[in-house]
Formats: C-alpha cells, structure tokens, sequence
C-alpha cells in the first residue's frame, strides 16, 4: 500500500494524523523491529515506468498480523485471502532468517502487467533465485508461469543486449504450504516452507 493510502486509514481512527507523524510512527516502528519493508528489484528488463519501485511493507514477524487482527485458525481458515498473505509474510521472515549466513538478501519483482515474484533471493556471489510464495496446491502453476516468464524475459533481453547482460536466474522456487517437494519438468522447484530449516 502507498503511504498516503495507509494514512488515510488512520485518518479513520486518529483524526488530523499528519504526514510527518506518521512517518514518525513508521521509522519507531523499524527501530523496534516490528517493521521490515522489503526493496523493489529493477533489473533493466522493461522500461522503468513499467516495473513497481515502492517498498513491500512486512511485518518482521507474521504473528504481529495475527495479533493484530484477533485472527484464529478458525478464522484463517475461512479467509484464505487474508491467509495468502500472512504465509507470505512467513515466508520472507524464513527467507531473510535462514539465509543470513550465506550474505543473502530478499527484494521483488512486480511490473504493471502483473508479472510478479513475490520474492527475490540475492546472494554475495551474484547468484539469485526468483521466489513465488502460494499457500494452496491449486496456485502453484500459476506461480510457477510467473517465475519462468521473467526468466523468459531476462533471456531476451541479454539477446538484444551487447555491453550489459543480466544474470539469469539460478533458481525459480514455488514456497508452498505443502508436505512434498519436488522439481518439475520445467525446471522450478517446489518447495514446502517447512523445508526452509533442514
């Protein structure tokens, strides 16, 4: 959400909330490490005004969202919308946690033609993995036809360009909610969060 559309919802409750309040508010909330936005990846695939430059704002820690809403497993369940998107929360905490140790570091990808990766994984060496975060079994093709239609257009690209190529991605990782992890024919990896600790 855009900082003058958050502000709005607060001007709901807390009438006469200024800009520079809330951008008070925001910067205590990243001191104390309730916040963690995540930057936006820019690779020189499309034109800038195409591809989404804003920060992703996260939650450090997906359970502050629960408690936030009173949400119950109950609850959760009968609002799988609201479910998607806490899981993605949870997936970039594991991301971020467990690969800290290889200088990782997370950013996405989102142009305005709705090709997205929830996430992408960067490490020190300049290896990357593209990261679709889809809680249901249903949702895995369509994460999976995101992830290589950006690979697709990294490939074109470099074919048109002489002096500056891109890196393709070395990964194109489904997250799921699922018990079983596997590799499709296709090259993207299935993984179940869970998976992220052994």
């Amino acid at each position: 959400a855009k900082k003058t559309s958050m502000l709005a919802d607060v001007s709901e409750e807390m009438e006469g909330t200024s800009m520079p309040t809330f951008d008070d508010y925001v910067g205590a909330l990243e001191k104390l490490f309730v916040i963690d936005d995540i930057e936006a990846w820019s690779p020189a695939i499309r034109s800038k005004t195409v591809i989404r430059t804003g920060k992703k704002r996260c939650f450090a820690d997906p359970s502050i969202a629960v408690a936030s809403l009173g949400a119950s497993p109950e609850s959760l369940e009968l609002d799988l919308n609201t479910f998607g998107f806490i899981f993605e929360c949870l997936c970039f905490r594991d991301l971020k946690v467990y690969s800290q140790a290889l200088g990782g570091r997370l950013s996405y990808y989102h142009d305005r033609f709705g090709l997205e990766a929830d996430a992408v994984l960067h490490l020190d060496d300049g290896r990357y993995a593209l990261i679709e975060c889809k809680l249901g079994s249903r949702e895995i093709e369509d994460g999976a036809k995101h992830l290589l239609e950006i690979k697709q257009l990294v490939a074109e690209k470099n074919k048109t360009e002489k002096q500056i190529r891109l890196r393709e991605p070395d990964l194109l990782i489904v997250l799921t909610g699922g018990e079983m992890a596997y590799t499709r024919e296709d090259g993207v990896k299935i993984i179940p969060v869970g998976c992220l600790r052994d």
